[in-house]
């Protein structure tokens, strides 16, 4: 059985105002490699609609609408967004990345000062769920954001939506000796059907006649059923298991190896995935357990394929490297690229460290990363100061915004960027400007044309999106790279100083001999090349100058792979494969075993996961007139995946850790160097860790000893340890605490 999401309570079949028609909520396809995103804080684009910024006279004070009290709501939402639909597809944007569409805590947030004043906060960014199943009154209705996502889908722009399963709102406030304040968590009245009470224009109504619209599920302040961790806020504890376990900024967190909050929360993501949206952005998944992350992703692809990634916030250097980078792999939830960010804002930012330091970047990325193309690669965003403020000279702001868009990865757009807006606080709140008040829409900014020809480069030329990366030349003020998919080439030349010349001779390159015109047709002062044998004898970068030239082979009759959407699932699962050449007759292999191809065109193929593929890793290719494409890594799970908590009193050495290994591929099939992450250990010398198994599933196991060296201890004086998973979807099994050996 697949873990095919009934959505009982949930999956709703709504009836529409006669005068509104909308499209089957279908999604058109999952964000990959090609695409450009644009991320909008709803609350801070554009008001299309004044009568949602006031939802009641008592939280009038609330509403600020000119963009000063950036703490207050400004009066965006989805209609606005609506409206500015012809200027994003003009710069060139195919993915629109919203806040959360869902309920909000909507009532004033008090932070107290020692004077006795206090600062007034609200939940404009929509970080701070209260009801799952309505909207957030202050974006528009149910079938506003339906029409958002029609409008959108007609201009071929898909839509993702930011979504938070690690925390409600705050539970007590550290500003007042911690005293309870919300993170209560609601839902509508249900029929009699288990369906939720909602109304034509998706707004619950009151079906139990009992004078409310929603009934109380959870509060951590009179947590009966255990739906929060209660361990307090992490403070400095940079410890794996606190961040996992205490509150982010006083945040009630939930317990996620609870089978009821497990159930609830993947149910809640599953109905907007009904919806028609193209993807989500996970919100802190470097608070969250992967082994959740990785249920609740397997969840949703049971249902429907959409793209994935999450918010992994690391600083750079960070003891948390690692962790970052295999996240991915865990989960298949890709990483927005803190990595990127923190490299483009010292290297083209602050000028605090040189350009060679972002080639290095890159170059590491590359080898670390799983799917580096499939990283979110970002120059700022709602949780980092503005790129305007590290850098307001605007040739320099131009060259590190080239740098991002040339650049490896799924390039994303912070709502202004393209305006060069700059603030003067280095915070993240000062970058959430209400763009319709601070900047105008300029569609002949320089960044906004900008960013539309790099979009059409990265839709025309796979190597942008596709390709591998080569540092030809770096120094402390220019960098010249290449991008390279098979015979496609884009050679990439940027000066970051913007009153300096420089001049670079002997340039290696893999584009043809040829004389070449600058992509961007001068925007950043790029001029003519000429390639002689492999070579560019000499060329001078004057002052912030970004030259980008171009060739793509024409004709090509060999399939190639780019990239795969997702990149792990179960048998039965469609996937999207990108790339080259897939017309005519393609036969699509998961290592030896052949795939149905669902539809295709040139260069999209859907495919369905073979019902025999073996679990772990395996290849897709593609063979087309007897010739087999590049390969293309796959995750392949056992089954639907449930948790268990594995848990041994064990001593240790110093640097020594615990791990689990099993019979199963997500145990490492007894593959040590496939074994899972490190377990917890915050009571030594008790260790637990929630792994991501198959359901229903009898599994042999041990728990082994690594060290820092790499050198394995086994459990050598008993058999097979076995425990059985649970037949549930989110079900999680609780092991005894074994001791170690015995």
């Amino acid at each position: 059985m697949k873990k095919r999401i009934l959505l009982l309570g949930q999956l709703l079949v709504l009836a529409t105002s006669p005068s509104m028609v909308f499209a089957e909520n279908k999604s058109i396809g999952p964000v990959n490699s090609k695409d450009t995103i644009y991320q909008i804080i709803t609350d801070r684009f554009v008001d299309g609609d004044k009568t949602n910024n006031v939802l009641s006279d008592k939280n009038k004070h609330l509403f600020d609408g000119q963009g000063k009290d950036l703490k207050k709501f400004q009066g965006g939402d989805w209609k606005g967004i609506i409206n500015k639909i012809d200027y994003l597809k003009g710069m060139g944007i195919t993915a629109v990345w919203i806040s959360a569409p869902y309920e909000n805590r909507d009532d004033e947030i008090k932070d107290f000062k020692e004077n006795g004043g206090y600062d007034s906060w609200t939940s404009f960014h929509g970080y701070h769920v209260r009801n799952y199943y309505a909207t957030n009154k202050h974006f528009g209705t149910l079938n506003e954001f339906k029409e958002l996502r029609d409008k959108l889908h007609e201009n071929n722009i898909k839509l993702v939506i930011d979504f938070v399963t690690n925390h409600t709102s705050r539970g007590h406030n550290p500003t007042k000796n911690n005293e309870n304040e919300d993170g209560k968590l609601y839902e509508p009245d249900k029929l009699p059907n288990g369906t939720y009470a909602i109304d034509n224009d998706g707004n619950p109504y009151d079906y139990n006649k009992d004078g409310k619209l929603e009934n109380l599920i959870a509060d951590p302040n009179n947590d009966k059923d255990g739906w929060f961790h209660h361990f307090g806020d992490r403070g400095n504890d940079e410890s794996k298991w606190a961040y996992r376990n205490k509150e982010l900024g006083s945040l009630s967190d939930f317990s996620q190896e609870n089978s009821q909050v497990v159930n609830y929360l993947e149910k809640a993501v599953n109905y907007w995935t009904t919806f028609g949206i193209d993807g989500l952005r996970h919100d802190a998944t470097l608070h969250m357990s992967p082994s959740f992350v990785k249920g609740l992703k397997d969840s949703i692809s049971s249902n429907v394929t959409i793209s994935h990634f999450g918010e992994f916030f690391i600083s750079r250097p960070s003891l948390k490297y690692d962790e970052f980078v295999n996240f991915p792999k865990q989960t298949g939830v890709n990483n927005l690229d803190f990595e990127m960010f923190r490299s483009l804002t010292s290297t083209f930012g602050d000028f605090s460290k040189p350009m060679s330091d972002f080639g290095n970047m890159l170059d590491y990325t590359e080898k670390n990363y799983e799917y580096p193309n499939q990283a979110v690669t970002f120059i700022d965003n709602h949780d980092v100061t503005r790129f305007g403020k590290y850098q307001p000279n605007e040739k320099a702001f131009n060259a590190g915004l080239a740098a991002l868009l040339t650049s490896r990865g799924i390039p994303n757009i912070y709502y202004g960027t393209e305006q060069h807006v700059k603030v003067n606080e280095n915070s993240d709140i000062a970058g959430r400007i209400f763009m319709e008040k601070e900047c105008k829409f300029d569609t002949n900014s320089k960044q906004y044309q900008l960013i539309n020809k790099i979009s059409s480069l990265r839709q025309s030329n796979d190597a942008i999106a596709f390709g591998k990366t080569t540092i030809v030349k770096s120094d402390e003020n220019t960098i010249i790279y290449e991008r390279k998919f098979f015979d496609d080439v884009v050679l990439v030349a940027i000066n970051r100083q913007p009153d300096k010349t420089y001049t670079i001779n002997n340039i290696i390159t893999t584009l043809p001999d040829d004389t070449y015109h600058d992509h961007l047709n001068g925007l950043l002062n790029g001029e003519k090349l000429e390639v002689k044998e492999g070579k560019i004898d000499s060329l001078t970068l004057k002052g912030g100058e970004v030259g980008i030239w171009t060739f793509k082979k024409q004709n090509n009759s060999d399939a190639h792979i780019g990239d795969v959407v997702s990149t792990m699932g179960k048998a039965g699962e469609k996937i999207y494969i990108y790339g080259q050449a897939f017309d005519g007759s393609v036969q699509v292999k998961f290592g030896d075993k052949v795939a149905k191809v669902i539809s295709k065109t040139s260069n999209i193929i859907e495919t369905v996961v073979p019902d025999d593929v073996a679990p772990g890793v395996n290849n897709i290719t593609i063979e087309k007139n007897g010739k087999t494409s590049n390969s293309f890594s796959y995750h392949v799970l056992t089954d639907d995946q449930n948790q268990i908590v594995f848990k041994i009193k064990a001593e240790t050495r110093p640097g020594e850790q615990i791990y689990l290994v099993g019979n199963v591929a997500e145990l490492g099939n007894w593959d040590v160097k496939k074994c899972t992450e490190s377990l917890l250990n915050p009571n030594h010398p008790e260790w637990y860790l929630p792994v991501s198994v198959p359901k229903g599933k009898e599994i042999e196991f041990k728990f082994i000893k690594k060290d820092g060296n790499g050198n394995i201890t086994w459990e050598d004086k008993i058999p097979n340890r076995k425990v059985k998973s649970s037949v549930e979807s989110a079900g999680v099994i609780d092991t005894p605490l074994y001791v170690w050996n015995k």
